[in-house]
């Protein structure tokens, strides 16, 4: 990754997570909690006038995609949808991920993009799906 873009990456990430995961205790979250979320995958990112508005990362060996983030003043505007699409042209299929059961508006977004609930789990944040794409 370009360092260039690390501490607008980490504050896209911070910003995003606080006003999306409303239901956890967001003063938990740090900024180099990006770091460790994306540490050692593959990452794509969104620019608009020389500033990261969003990003994808994933773990290839597995086929599983880790981090969809845009920032919030861009949401709705079509750049989740381009950074997932070139990110699954990188990946073979099934690919999977997981998204948090309370995250309702990002399960309805992969689920319009023809992902497919596979399983539910339980993690630190809270009740999430697996989901899976098979084309």
């Amino acid at each position: 990754m370009q360092t260039a873009y690390l501490a607008d990456l980490r504050q896209l990430y911070l910003n995003s997570r606080a006003q999306t995961f409303t239901w956890l205790d967001v003063s938990t979250f740090k900024l180099d909690d990006f770091d460790k979320a994306t540490q050692d995958e593959e990452l794509l990112v969104a620019i608009l006038g020389n500033k990261p508005i969003g990003f994808v990362s994933w773990w290839p060996p597995d086929n599983f995609i880790h981090n969809l983030y845009i920032d919030p003043r861009f949401c709705r505007q079509g750049i989740g949808k381009a950074l997932l699409t070139r990110c699954l042209e990188k990946l073979d299929r099934p690919a999977t991920l997981k998204c948090l059961q309370q995250n309702t508006n990002a399960v309805s977004f992969y689920q319009t993009q023809g992902w497919v609930i596979k399983e539910e789990g339980t993690s630190d944040e809270g009740a999430y799906f697996l989901l899976i794409l098979h084309e």
